[in-house]
């Protein structure tokens, strides 16, 4: 193995330690007017599907975007920006659907709640099921 020059840098793993938090430069919101809105995941089902909690006080069944399907990786009780589907047709005893487009981190959220953008309906401990 050859020795390192002076002034070179060992190439570590990671660039943050656990302390550590990236800047909070941009935050992606909702777009209200095409009926975008916060949501938190309740169940992963498989196959890119998941049931959502919505602001709206609605449980529906959440499909991941494409663009992000193989990228983002969601987990039970991440905050995300769903948007409902205005097509499908409402049958009785049959959840809604909607299409899940952004997940926020864990400094996204923290700087959300600070801000108190987020509503409260969608505390992770008053859920109702």
């Amino acid at each position: 193995m050859p020795k390192m020059k002076k002034n070179q840098k060992k190439r570590g793993r990671s660039r943050y330690s656990s302390s550590d938090q990236p800047e909070v430069t941009r935050v992606k919101m909702p777009y209200r007017r095409n009926g975008e809105m916060f949501g938190r995941v309740t169940d992963i089902y498989g196959q890119e599907r998941m049931g959502v909690y919505c602001e709206d006080g609605k449980h529906r069944i959440g499909r991941i975007r494409g663009k992000i399907k193989k990228r983002v990786w969601i987990r039970q009780g991440d905050l995300v920006v769903v948007n409902p589907w205005d097509f499908e047709t409402e049958i009785e005893g049959q959840s809604e659907k909607c299409e899940i487009s952004w997940r926020y981190m864990k400094h996204e959220i923290s700087w959300l709640s600070r801000r108190n953008i987020l509503p409260e309906s969608l505390d992770i401990n008053n859920i109702p099921v």
